[in-house]
């Protein structure tokens, strides 16, 4: 299986960037998929989670109202759609896919099994 990100780049407080996560070589429906980053000196945390049939959506506290997670089976990708963007938005997100169609501890970057390269996203003051 791979998962190739894109998307990432420079923007300033307050843009939005898309980020895309393009699977291949796995039957993307069958799978929940999730976003997570790691800043600079930081430990990974989670950021979205969305399940493999789309209804069921997760975020973390600190993007709540400003990120979407989606995914389109269709085309075997998932997005992440970040708005009003902030300096602490700083960092490599990745784009991750899950054990199975529906995790309960979604945070826990253990329950993946493959992740993508990563992009790179810096939001400038």
């Amino acid at each position: 299986v791979q998962l190739q990100a894109s998307g990432g780049g420079l923007v300033q407080a307050g843009g939005s960037l898309r980020l895309a996560c393009a699977a291949s070589g796995t039957n993307f429906v069958n799978y929940a998929m999730s976003w997570f980053r790691q800043a600079p000196g930081k430990e990974r945390e989670f950021v979205s989670y969305i399940t493999s049939g789309g209804l069921t959506r997760r975020y973390a506290d600190s993007v709540k109202g400003r990120f979407t997670i989606s995914r389109d089976n269709a085309m075997s990708t998932v997005y992440l759609q970040m708005n009003s963007l902030k300096e602490d938005d700083t960092a490599v997100y990745y784009c991750a896919r899950a054990r199975s169609g529906a995790i309960i501890a979604y945070s826990d970057y253990s329950l993946y099994d493959a992740w993508g390269q990563g992009t790179l996203v810096t939001v400038s003051s």
